[in-house]
């Protein structure tokens, strides 16, 4: 299935042989301490800087009504972010994982973006646009 919106990974995540539980984790750019004045200058032009995880969230696919429901909640509970990172876990025996099964692949998702592993995730903007990161 092509995921061209933050809906159709919705769609994608019901329709899937077993329940899901879709992990987020939202980042914002940050300009690290040993940056040279061309990487400043290409930072403060909106360009450039590095992945920063602020905080990280779990649902059902049930759970999600709407992108805008999940950024509003975001709103609620930490910082302003830039991008969302999203990873699915699979449950078992017709049931998703739970929230506590969710917690060590959450932090999993959080090391690796720290790390700038970012390539097994799914990235959306602020509008629920997918978002491809170099």
């Amino acid at each position: 299935m092509n995921i061209s919106n933050f809906d159709d990974l919705l769609r994608a995540a019901r329709t899937q042989p077993d329940p899901q539980r879709l992990l987020f984790v939202f980042a914002r750019a940050v300009l690290p301490d040993d940056s040279t004045p061309e990487q400043r200058a290409r930072f403060e032009a909106g360009e450039g800087g590095a992945l920063a995880p602020l905080m990280a969230v779990d649902r059902t696919p049930e759970e999600m009504d709407t992108f805008a429901a999940l950024v509003e909640e975001a709103r609620q509970f930490g910082p302003d972010w830039a991008v969302v990172f999203v990873a699915s876990l699979p449950g078992r025996a017709g049931r998703p994982p739970t929230s506590k099964e969710a917690d060590q692949p959450l932090q999993r998702m959080i090391e690796s973006i720290k790390a700038g592993s970012i390539g097994s995730f799914i990235s959306f903007d602020r509008r629920g646009e997918p978002v491809q990161l170099a």
